[in-house]
């Protein structure tokens, strides 16, 4: 666990920040925007989860516990191999697949519930899954921002999977809290026209 004794520590007030392997890096790095947008999709899952209750909750509280997981894994440069910051046994904390592997069986299992889609779903419905697709559209956002790092710094290729099927889980879960898609809000092509 992480002790925090102290909030402040005016470290970052030159526009500065620590990664975990000690490194000083700008505010406006890539690194800290993926970091940055990773915190928020976890925030809008907060408010999801005042919608959610008995498994939706549950995997919605595994879902924030990975998130800071992969906040840890991004603050630490992949190859770092210093000795502070998040750790586990055998290193640096990283995503790792078989939290990927969770992702997918649980989109499975919830997926094989619903009837086939016949057109995109707008936001909508039940509170629980507007905010849900909220979520979706920021963690597709941290999506991104992980991509683009991922094009100038070295990042853990699994981060980018876990991101990437989070955002898939986050639409079924919205399916499933929307009375198993009974009250899905579909798309009408030109229905306005």
């Amino acid at each position: 666990m992480v002790r925090l004794t102290k909030i402040y520590t005016r470290g970052g007030d030159k526009g500065e920040t620590s990664l975990g392997d000690g490194a000083r890096i700008a505010k406006h790095d890539a690194r800290i925007a993926a970091l940055g947008t990773v915190d928020e999709a976890n925030a809008v899952i907060g408010l999801a989860r005042l919608h959610a209750s008995g498994e939706a909750d549950a995997a919605l509280s595994r879902i924030q516990n990975d998130l800071f997981d992969l906040g840890a894994d991004l603050c630490r440069p992949h190859g770092s191999d210093d000795k502070g910051g998040a750790k586990g046994a055998e290193g640096p904390l990283r995503i790792v697949q078989t939290q990927i592997d969770r992702l997918e069986a649980e989109i499975d299992g919830m997926n094989a519930e619903l009837a086939p889609l016949e057109s995109f779903v707008l936001p909508g419905g039940t509170e629980a899954s507007a905010t849900l697709h909220l979520a979706r559209t920021v963690v597709r956002r941290a999506e991104r921002s992980i991509a683009e790092l991922a094009r100038t710094q070295t990042v853990n290729p699994l981060a980018i999977a876990y991101i990437n099927r989070l955002s898939d889980h986050l639409f079924v879960l919205a399916r499933v809290l929307n009375d198993k898609g009974g009250r899905d809000v579909l798309w009408r092509p030109g229905a306005n026209r």
